[in-house]
């Protein structure tokens, strides 16, 4: 009977083995974590303190690209752009926002633009796009990111 008891402790202990959990490793976790990350998305686009008071993700995107597009056109409005290039009534203006609410605004053109002084037209976008209202960035996973976008600009001739 003794052997019997020593048998079973033996057995006991030698069974705890079989109810450890395979711990995986940091590098694991942390590569299967990445993968699930859509790096293309943001959980919350940038918005103005005026889009903040919509409730729905796809309103507050459009509200705050409406907001900006009007914006651009207001102050461009008024400079000299329409009257320099008549036949120019549509600029690209690539967006850039950053974690700490800074914006830089680079207009964009097609690679064969030789009909459009750039460095001028540059210049004008770079005077003229300031003073904006305070701007949220970006949000992905809690934290503020860096986000860029490509804005039609239509420029309206008065």
């Amino acid at each position: 009977m003794k052997h019997y008891y020593f048998f079973l402790v033996f057995l006991l202990f030698n069974s705890c083995q079989y109810f450890e959990k395979q711990v995986p490793s940091e590098k694991e976790l942390l590569q299967k974590e990445l993968k699930s990350i859509n790096w293309k998305e943001v959980d919350e686009y940038p918005s103005f303190v005026d889009c903040d008071k919509l409730d729905n993700k796809t309103k507050r995107q459009r509200c705050f690209f409406e907001y900006l597009t009007e914006l651009i056109q207001q102050k461009l409005s008024s400079d000299t752009l329409s009257i320099l290039y008549p036949e120019l009534d549509t600029i690209e203006v690539k967006v850039t926002i950053f974690p700490n609410a800074k914006m830089q605004f680079e207009p964009q053109f097609p690679k064969d633009s030789v009909a459009y002084d750039t460095i001028k037209i540059d210049s004008i976008l770079h005077a003229r796009l300031i003073d904006f209202p305070k701007v949220n960035p970006a949000i992905k996973r809690g934290i503020p990111v860096k986000t860029q976008f490509i804005l039609p600009v239509i420029l309206k001739v008065e």
